[in-house]
Formats: structure tokens, C-alpha cells, sequence
């Protein structure tokens, strides 16, 4: 979210390598059903102890965006938070320009739990940073029924 300039692949590799917080951490690829990479999603700064997570979601291309592919790697990643590492809460920060992601995360049961006001700057203006929040309680209905849609 930060972040403003370009990464190269090289350096991205040796990030994912060097990472110091792997054991609080898991990073996942986003692939269409042909296998094509098409990008990124993870659980970060996970907390054991009180068991929540941030999470945090990229898709590369353009052309992918809108496709429901994000959704599905989304409901899938917190399927794998909530029911298998037994994590309460999942966060998520999202620019509030970002009216895409907001409302994927809200489709997976997100919930805005605090605005930042003026956090970003980006464009030559200042943007709001959301705080989305879902527990498995309320998401856990949205999956019963994301799943008998498939």
C-alpha cells in the first residue's frame, strides 16, 4: 500500500526469500484454473496469540480484474484462515479511492471498521485509508452460500 515505485521480479523474488517475518506470515499465488499466474495474496503480521491477521491482495494485469478471481482467492484465503489456522479476525486497508477492492471486500463480508483520514498521498492529493474487518461469523454464511453457487 505504500509502496510507489516500480519492483523488478529479481527483487521481488529476494524479498519473498528474505522475508524476516515468515513465521507470522504466508504468501499465496492468484492463478486462473490454466494455471497462469496472475497474482498475489497472503496473510501478514499474523498474531498467534490473539488470532487475527491482516490480509492484503494484488492482481497484475488489467484484463483479469473484475472476473471474480480475486473474490474466489479471497473467500479461498479466509476458507483457510477461519476453518483450518483457527484465526478470529482478518483485517484488510484499502486507499478509499479503491472502489474495486472495497466492494470485494465487502462481497467476502468485510466491514469498515475505521477511516484514516488523509493517509496517502497519491496523484497530487490526499486519500483516505479504509480499515475492513471480518470475523468468521459473518463470513461463514457468505461461504456456506458461495459454495453452493460453484
Amino acid at each position: 500500500m505504500t509502496g510507489y515505485t516500480p519492483v523488478e521480479l529479481v527483487a521481488e523474488e529476494r524479498w519473498f526469500d528474505q522475508h524476516p517475518d515468515r513465521k507470522n506470515a504466508i504468501a499465496l499465488a492468484i492463478e486462473t484454473q490454466e494455471g497462469q499466474l496472475i497474482g498475489n495474496m497472503g496473510l501478514h503480521q499474523i498474531d498467534w496469540v490473539s488470532r487475527f491477521a491482516t490480509t492484503g491482495a494484488m492482481i497484475g494485469e488489467a484484463e483479469f480484474r473484475g472476473k471474480g478471481y480475486g473474490t474466489d482467492a479471497k473467500m479461498t484465503l479466509l476458507n483457510y484462515a477461519f476453518n483450518h489456522l483457527a484465526l478470529r479476525k482478518i483485517l484488510s486497508k484499502v486507499l478509499a479511492f479503491n472502489g474495486r477492492s472495497l466492494r470485494y471486500s465487502q462481497r467476502c463480508g468485510y466491514r469498515e471498521e475505521a477511516r484514516l483520514k488523509d493517509m496517502y498521498f497519491r496523484d497530487g492529493e490526499y486519500h483516505d485509508e479504509v480499515i475492513l474487518s471480518v470475523t468468521r461469523d459473518i463470513w461463514l454464511p457468505l461461504w456456506e452460500s458461495y459454495q453452493a453457487e460453484e
